[in-house]
């Protein structure tokens, strides 16, 4: 495996790159674990080797009621670097609390943890009865020559009004985008006027659009059998 110089990185972040992620198979089934550096390795994501190119789950997250938080990814070694992305996106982590299966609580669980780590929500705004699993979705891309993704991606959703302060080391920027103002974020982004990571673009043309005019109904939205291959 080459070397990655991290040098520049401080040791929190260090730290965050050394967690163990759980390892899935295409029918995301758990088969294991690795660093989320090593899950980000393009060198490893092309392998083709079952340990080393098998999908890490994702969370992405939606909210307050009708708007979308949209933020700018910090420069911190991992894909996408300053790219306009979804509000909140991470992993669950291998261990007890986070592999929890059932209704995907697990899943749910690690949302609360990161959306305090990326926006500073506190735990105590948002149960985890108020993240609601929506669906699945297998993604793959580079980002550059040397990080990518290859996930099984959780969508979650949250409709609630919460104080967000985000963490500067994650978030370079955000706001809150209405639905015509996220079209036009992306009509620019496939103009290269900016940079919209693939997912967002995913999030918003298979799932968002088609959710927003039911958002007061999310149970006839919900399709947790579903993996969609994008």
């Amino acid at each position: 495996m080459s070397e990655v110089n991290l040098d520049w990185v401080d040791d929190r972040q260090r730290q965050r790159l050394d967690e163990m992620l759980i390892l899935v198979d295409e029918d995301n089934k758990v088969i294991g674990s690795d660093t989320k550096r090593n899950c980000h390795l393009n060198e490893n994501i092309e392998k083709g080797s079952t340990s080393l190119s098998s999908l890490f789950p994702k969370i992405s997250s939606l909210f307050p009621p009708n708007r979308l938080v949209e933020r700018m990814r910090e420069n911190f070694p991992r894909p996408f670097l300053g790219y306009f992305t979804d509000s909140c996106s991470s992993h669950p982590l291998y261990e007890p609390a986070e592999l929890e299966e059932k209704d995907a609580v697990g899943v749910r669980r690690a949302a609360r943890r990161r959306l305090l780590a990326e926006l500073g929500i506190p735990p105590e705004q948002i149960s985890v009865e108020d993240v609601v699993f929506m669906t699945i979705y297998h993604h793959k891309a580079k980002s550059d020559r040397v990080w990518g993704e290859h996930e099984i991606c959780y969508l979650l959703l949250v409709r609630k009004d919460v104080c967000v302060a985000p963490d500067p080391s994650e978030t370079k920027s955000f706001q809150y985008l209405a639905q015509d103002q996220l079209r036009e974020l992306l009509a620019r982004g496939a103009r290269g006027e900016v940079r919209v990571t693939p997912w967002l673009r995913t999030i918003a043309e298979r799932f968002l659009y088609n959710w927003w005019p039911h958002l007061d109904d999310v149970a006839r939205l919900v399709d947790r059998h579903t993996i969609h291959r994008v």
